[in-house]
């Protein structure tokens, strides 16, 4: 067997830091779900209360 067709993970090249997309990711979905929450309650306040 080749030594060649097998590499080390040291070998590989490092992947891509995607912790900025998924920061972004999280802020895309959790805005306007964090707004919706806010008026769901802020509305259901109103209902119940009067």
């Amino acid at each position: 067997m080749s030594s060649d067709s097998s590499q080390s993970p040291r070998d590989l090249p490092d992947p891509p830091d995607r912790r900025p997309l998924i920061a972004f990711t999280w802020l895309w979905v959790g805005a306007p779900l964090a707004y919706g929450l806010y008026e769901l309650v802020r509305k259901a306040t109103q209902l119940f209360t009067g």
